[in-house]
């Protein structure tokens, strides 16, 4: 008889956690593994400098396992760390007083442009003769995004780049789940109207939002 496939293990977060703060201390890695590019683009978003946000997302683990006793029992860890990323950001922007970053173009962001893709362009098939052009499309979206304005830009990437859901945008962000739904339109739009001219009409024909359609 064959072998039946082995399924994922679902993580437990809450045990994990528990264990952790029990002292446990080795588990921390296991606990923030997944979301370490996730904070690293949270202040990457407020900071718009590849040196500080790498700097900004050091400290916020650091204070995310001195502070992890903190966390309540009905916060998701994630919402949690990634607050803790853009109060940290917005901290260090605060004392160096910085108003101008470096380009988007720098060449350490050129590598990891994959993984800053929002889910209705991340869901596009390969086509083979249109990798290379894929590629493109996912730098002209990450250079759009860093046009918007930084509320609109925050709400996005926390809910079309990380998936949280409203309520846990409205916590991370300090804003009121009406609010979080009006940025978010209008970052879809803007971030629309900027791609325009990219994309040909084979593209575009494929993005949900661009018909008018609501992907999420």
């Amino acid at each position: 008889m064959s072998a039946q496939p082995q399924l994922p293990v679902e993580r437990d977060e809450a045990a994990l956690i528990a264990r952790i703060t029990a002292g446990e201390k080795t588990l921390f890695h296991e606990l923030i593994r997944p979301y370490e590019r996730a904070v690293y683009l949270a202040a990457y978003s407020v900071l718009r400098n590849p040196a500080d946000a790498e700097e900004v997302a050091q400290e916020t683990l650091l204070k995310a396992l001195t502070n992890l006793h903190q966390l309540r029992a009905d916060d998701k860890f994630k919402g949690w760390l990634l607050q803790i990323a853009f109060n940290e950001a917005r901290m260090r922007r605060r004392k160096d007083h910085k108003h101008l970053y470096e380009p988007l173009e720098d060449k350490e962001q050129g590598n990891d442009q994959g993984g800053f893709m929002p889910r209705e362009f991340a869901d596009w098939r390969d086509i083979p003769s249109e990798v290379l052009e894929k590629k493109e499309v996912r730098q002209a979206v990450a250079q759009a995004l860093l046009t918007l304005s930084e509320k609109y830009r925050q709400v996005f990437l926390l809910r079309d780049v990380q998936h949280l859901s409203v309520e846990e945008t409205s916590r991370v962000l300090g804003i009121s789940k009406p609010a979080v739904k009006t940025q978010l339109l209008r970052a879809r739009l803007q971030m629309r109207e900027l791609l325009a001219p990219v994309f040909r009409k084979r593209w575009t024909d494929r993005l949900p939002f661009w018909k008018g359609r609501k992907p999420w």
